[in-house]
């Protein structure tokens, strides 16, 4: 079973990226599950229901978000409707929409669930003691469990990736836009990565416009904050797991460049 994740699609240029890559990727990879972060999907600031559905129909089978899942209003209109998009399980109980899902590729399950820190983001519950919950609650017959971590801290996501090793299949790092090079198996048998990086602009800040950030820096004033239109890059990561076991096999980091001869 091969998982492909989508790093966080930044605007229309993000969305762009895959569109044209994404039908590579499918011939190369033959992706039993497909899943993107599309928190920043719409201008840098959450998602509609618009592209949800052109993700859907460019063969994405789920979408994670994260703590700008609320920035677009219209979400509120179509978050409780389908099965197929999940946002932080730790928001607090009553919160529209659904913090863990099971998406169904031919005979394959796979439950995903989306998790967020605490570490320099706004107060919500534990994403530890809610990641306990879950596993209590998600029926023992499935046995492939994959995690987005939507985090700042880059120790909060290592100590979530060790505190899961062995309960889940991966645990993934969103939010930071910056691919780390630190993926690898752990010793029980979950990948992990601290970043998968984004999809958007390479020649902003994190897919925004960089003068505004620039000018955000120099005057610490507010500024607003524009997705970058330029050439696109593409971060992803490729999981391979054990069908019988759950476990994870092998993990591969995935960098790719607008108008840049497709390679290994």
């Amino acid at each position: 079973m091969n998982i492909l994740f989508i790093g966080d699609i930044v605007g229309s240029a993000g969305r762009n990226a895959v569109k044209q890559l994404l039908p590579q990727l499918k011939n190369k990879w033959n992706p039993t599950f497909i899943i993107a972060n599309g928190e920043n999907a719409a201008a840098g600031r959450g998602i509609t229901s618009k592209i949800v559905n052109e993700l859907y129909d460019q063969g994405v089978h789920g979408i994670t978000m994260g703590n700008h899942t609320w920035d677009n209003k219209e979400i509120f209109d179509f978050i409780d409707e389908g099965d197929r998009m999940v946002r932080p399980a730790n928001f607090p109980a009553g919160t529209p929409g659904r913090g863990w899902t099971v998406l169904k590729s031919g005979n394959k399950e796979l439950v995903v669930i989306n998790i967020q820190g605490r570490t320099f983001l706004p107060a919500i519950d534990c994403p530890f003691q809610k990641m306990d919950q879950l596993l209590d609650e998600i029926p023992s017959k499935h046995k492939h469990i994959f995690v987005d971590f939507h985090a700042e801290a880059t120790s909060e996501k290592i100590a979530m990736g060790w505190y899961l090793d062995g309960r889940v299949s991966a645990v993934v790092g969103t939010h930071t836009h910056v691919q780390t090079h630190d993926e690898a198996i752990l010793p029980k048998g979950t990948a992990y990565v601290t970043d998968v990086g984004m999809v958007g602009s390479k020649e902003g800040v994190l897919g925004m416009e960089r003068d505004a950030v620039i000018q955000k820096f120099k005057t610490a004033l507010p500024v607003r904050f524009n997705v970058h239109e330029g050439k696109w890059h593409f971060h992803a990561v490729l999981i391979e797991l054990n069908e019988q076991t759950g476990r994870s096999e092998r993990i591969r980091l995935l960098r790719h460049y607008e108008n840049e001869i497709f390679m290994e």
